[in-house]
C-alpha cells in the first residue's frame, strides 16, 4: 500500500510568496509593457511562463536564486535578469529578510538567450554610466544585450534637481518605478495640457505613453528611479547629444 501523506492548511494571508499585476496593456495607455510586484520568504514559486513577452526581473531587496532553463542564478541586490519569450523560470529565497522584485515583461517574438546584469560591476564600468547635471545613469541592460525591446537601468538624482531638457518619443514607451526618495514627476504631450502633475516616491510606477514629455524632480533629498523601455532600443542621451548637454529647451527622439 502507499504511504498515505499529510494534508496542510494555508491562509491568504501568511503566504510566502505573492504575485501582485501592477500594469499591463489594458489599463496603462502603453502597447507592450507589463509589469508585476513579487514578494517571497525562504520559499519558492511555481514555475512562471510569459507566453509571447520577455521578462525582466528587477531584485529591490534580499538574494533571490533564479531558475531558467535548468540553470541557477544568483540575483542580489539591484542586480537584473533578462529571461527570453516563452520561457520557464521559477524564484527561490532562503533568509531572514524577504526578497522584492519587480517582474517587467514587453511583447516579443524572437527567443533571445538569458542575461544576468550585475550591479556592483556596472558601477565600476565606465561605459555603462552616463553623467548629467546632479544626475548619474547607469545602463544596466543596454543595447549590446540582445532583446526584443527592452533596455533597463538606473537614474540616481542628487537632492534639489530637475531632468533637462524634457523629452519625448516617437517609437519608445516606458514605465518609471520610484525605489529611492520621494520627489514629483510630470507627464504631458504639451506644455497647454500639462495635467498630470503628481508627487511620486519609493513603490511608484509611471507609465509614459508615446510622444509624453516626462520630467522628472527631486526635492529635498536624492531620489532613485528605475526606468523600463520597450520599443526602439536607444538611450536618449547616446542618440541625441543635445541631451547632455542641455543646449535645447526641449528635444524628441
Amino acid at each position: 500500500m502507499e504511504q498515505v501523506l499529510d494534508g496542510a492548511k494555508y491562509n491568504t494571508g501568511e503566504s510566502k510568496c505573492t504575485i501582485k499585476e501592477l500594469f499591463n496593456q489594458n489599463n496603462s495607455n502603453l502597447n507592450w509593457l507589463s509589469a508585476s510586484d513579487m514578494k517571497i520568504k525562504n520559499s519558492h514559486s511555481a514555475e512562471i511562463t510569459s507566453k509571447n513577452e520577455e521578462t525582466l526581473i528587477v531584485n529591490l531587496r534580499g538574494d533571490i536564486t533564479v531558475k531558467v532553463d535548468g540553470k541557477d542564478y544568483t540575483v542580489k541586490h539591484y542586480d537584473m535578469l533578462y529571461i527570453p519569450i516563452d520561457t520557464p523560470f521559477s524564484v527561490s529565497h532562503n533568509g531572514e529578510e524577504e526578497a522584492w522584485l519587480y517582474l517587467y515583461r514587453a511583447i516579443g517574438d524572437i527567443k533571445y538567450e538569458t542575461y544576468q546584469a550585475d550591479y556592483e560591476a556596472c558601477r565600476k564600468d565606465e561605459d555603462r554610466i552616463r553623467y548629467l547635471n546632479r544626475k548619474v545613469v547607469y545602463k544596466m541592460f543596454d543595447v549590446s544585450e540582445k532583446a526584443n525591446k527592452f533596455m533597463v537601468g538606473y537614474t540616481f538624482y542628487e537632492d534639489r534637481t530637475r531632468a533637462w531638457p524634457p523629452h519625448n518619443h516617437t517609437d519608445q514607451e516606458e514605465v518609471y518605478s520610484f525605489i529611492e526618495g520621494h520627489g514629483a514627476m510630470e507627464v504631458y504631450k504639451d506644455e497647454e495640457f500639462k495635467t498630470f502633475v503628481t508627487s511620486v516616491e519609493t513603490e511608484d510606477h509611471i507609465t509614459i505613453p508615446l510622444m509624453n514629455y516626462h520630467p522628472v524632480f527631486s526635492h529635498e533629498e536624492p531620489l532613485c528611479f528605475i526606468w523600463c523601455i520597450a520599443g526602439e532600443r536607444y538611450w536618449v542621451g547616446d542618440k541625441n547629444k543635445d541631451f547632455m548637454t542641455a543646449k535645447v529647451d526641449k528635444l524628441t527622439t
